[in-house]
């Protein structure tokens, strides 16, 4: 019980680290839920695109050897990088992928997005030669940046990696209540039909919100990366799933939800391994999600709907 004791400070500034990455990317299915109520399964291969993006930018940089001259720079270079690209390619998957089967039966996008899945992954895996790639996040940010709280590290790769996603976080949060775009969104959410007559374009909000939320999955990409420091073609698996678990976990269709339930989801991962070992660390996630599901189906900062009649 003492060792136990002696690791959960540690233990927590990581669930804490995977958890805001998780939040990133739970926001994209909770975004599309929230305004289409329909799941988009290729969110997570999104994030992989972004994660190697910012791999292209850092390893760029390595490779001129001007990566130490200023660290920051390279990192908010790779951010803008894997923003763009994740959300060039989220704009043409509604535009291709999505809007043509606007008036088909939901299942109908569903199977869209996963071949969109498919052909991401095998993309990824013919220029990759199906090798991960090492992010070189010790070269970015040197382990020498650490806080010793105790006997808690934090590295400044985490601490950047958290304070990253709570500033995107909260500027979403902004966004979506104080801007007309995020009016916008909330009015084609409650009622797209009525949005129209009053002059909101919902195939432009709908646009709109892929192309966000691809954006910040592609923030998440370059996180997970300096996390682990290493990317694969398979990636987006794993993450994508988690990150729809955590957005259920708080509530599908949420903002505030999905962010929750990403922090609870990371810090539920990184305890659990404290009690288990390390190889069950994803049965503890799903197990936390069929508990939630069952004592509060809405999920933690959802609420449950009740058809009129």
């Amino acid at each position: 019980m003492g060792q136990v004791l002696a690791q959960l400070p540690q233990q927590i500034v990581n669930g804490l680290t995977l958890g805001s990455v998780y939040a990133l990317l739970a926001l994209g299915y909770s975004m599309v839920y929230g305004i289409l109520k329909m799941l988009n399964f290729a969110h997570g291969d999104v994030f992989m695109v972004g994660a190697f993006a910012g791999w292209g930018v850092l390893t760029l940089f390595t490779l001129n050897g001007t990566l130490s001259t200023n660290p920051l720079a390279v990192l908010l270079l790779m951010l803008a990088a894997a923003t763009a690209a994740t959300s060039i390619l989220g704009g043409l998957i509604e535009r291709f992928a999505y809007r043509p089967l606007s008036g088909s039966s939901r299942l109908a996008p569903l199977i869209s997005a996963l071949g969109v899945s498919i052909i991401l992954e095998n993309a990824a895996m013919l220029l990759t030669a199906g090798r991960a790639k090492a992010y070189q996040t010790e070269a970015l940010i040197p382990p020498s940046w650490t806080v010793y709280l105790g006997s808690t590290a934090i590295s400044a790769t985490r601490l950047a990696i958290i304070a990253t996603s709570c500033v995107v976080m909260l500027a979403l949060d902004f966004a979506v209540s104080r801007t007309m775009l995020g009016k916008a969104m909330r009015a084609t959410s409650e009622d797209p039909e009525a949005a129209e007559y009053m002059g909101v374009r919902t195939s432009k909000v709908i646009a709109a919100t892929f192309v966000i939320g691809s954006g910040l999955a592609g923030v998440a990409g370059v996180m997970i990366g300096l996390y682990y420091m290493q990317v694969d073609f398979i990636m987006g698996f794993s993450a994508g799933l988690k990150a729809f678990t955590a957005a259920v976990l708080g509530g599908i269709g949420s903002i505030r939800g999905a962010m929750a339930g990403g922090i609870v989801l990371g810090l539920a991962e990184s305890l659990g391994v404290l009690f288990v070992a390390p190889v069950y660390k994803d049965a503890i996630v799903f197990t936390v999600l069929i508990a939630t599901l069952i004592l509060k189906p809405a999920g933690i900062l959802g609420e449950r709907v009740h058809d009129k009649v």
